[in-house]
């Protein structure tokens, strides 16, 4: 047992959340936007691509669930969408391509996971597994 093993509990939460979140904006496109209140997308086929990518995270994050020195490394791609996926929010929200409301989206998907994926990122760092996953 390691100090990481923390951690799993939050990626098995993590896991759920986005094969969840990925179902339905890969079979339900349109839905989020209708919760929104906003016109549903002229492409809805790129959310369901958003929604693929989504449940890829869930299958790194159950790996990182079941063996978190082996897999830990997902955890650092899942933080680099965490960062990246606010920020290409924000861009397009000031941009007016982007309803500020669809911003919730930002919170569910990343802030609330970015500390404990950066926390674990650190002390997998830390105890030298990065350069052995």
């Amino acid at each position: 047992m390691t100090n990481l093993d923390r951690f799993r509990p939050w990626f098995w939460a993590a896991t759920a959340y986005n094969a969840v979140w990925g179902a339905i904006a890969g079979l339900f496109p349109n839905a989020m936007f209708a919760w929104l209140g906003l016109p549903p997308p002229h492409e809805p086929w790129l959310f369901q691509c958003i929604g693929m990518i989504v449940g890829v995270y869930a299958l790194g994050y159950a790996l990182v669930a079941l063996d978190p020195v082996r897999y830990g490394v997902f955890a650092w791609l899942g933080i680099i969408g965490k960062v990246l996926g606010p920020i290409g929010f924000l861009l397009g929200a000031l941009q007016g391509q982007i309803p500020w409301r669809f911003g919730w989206i930002n919170v569910t998907n990343d802030l609330i996971w970015l500390p404990v994926f950066c926390l674990f990122a650190y002390r997998h760092y830390k105890a030298g597994y990065l350069l052995k996953s």
